[in-house]
């Protein structure tokens, strides 16, 4: 068997090679799943055990495992890179497109950036910062939308001689260019 990287159990080159906590912590898996398989005794599997904890060569390790089954072992596998979301790419797509198409795609970005975020904490894939940017630019178009609407509104109100739809007719208004006629008091008869 081969619990490190394939190095044979005969003295000498690389089985004498230091095996590290996971190469140890791979041996103790193999050494359960025997015992659980009922391959060792319950003794046979503590001394075992003990001796793949303390063991510091690639050597030591294929002692303890060299006859059980399926314990032949290459090199730990490499993960490749994890994928980016899609969801996420395309929030930030349509949060970005805003500024050549208007609000259009701005509920879009929304929506496909709370979606991207949700599978990204499901997942584990790559994206969080872009579903956040998407987001971030799809509310902010929705704020100043809002502001827009309401500083127009603010305009018409102010502009026109209307206020909340009724007309005011211009005598109730007050006229600043125009001072107040002053009337004598009355004159007392004697």
């Amino acid at each position: 068997m081969a619990v490190g990287q394939g190095y044979p159990v005969p003295g000498g080159g690389r089985g004498q090679m230091r095996a590290a906590d996971a190469d140890r912590d791979r041996a103790v898996n193999y050494l359960t799943t025997a015992y659980t398989e009922g391959r060792l005794a319950k003794d046979e599997y503590d001394a075992r055990l003990e001796t793949a904890l303390s063991a510091r060569t690639y050597a030591d390790l294929d002692q303890v495992v060299t006859d059980l089954p399926g314990a032949r072992v290459g090199p730990v596998p490499r993960r490749g890179p994890t994928p980016t979301n899609g969801l996420a790419i395309a929030s930030l797509a349509c949060g970005l497109a805003q500024f050549a198409f208007g609000p259009l795609p701005t509920i879009p970005a929304i929506v496909l950036g709370h979606m991207a975020r949700h599978q990204i904490r499901r997942t584990g894939e790559q994206g969080a910062g872009m579903a956040l940017a998407g987001l971030l630019l799809g509310w902010a178009a929705v704020a100043m939308g809002v502001l827009a609407i309401l500083a127009l509104t603010l305009f018409v109100v102010t502009s026109s001689g209307h206020v909340a739809g009724i007309a005011v007719h211009p005598h109730l208004l007050p006229n600043v260019h125009t001072l107040p006629e002053i009337n004598p008091p009355p004159r007392l008869a004697p």
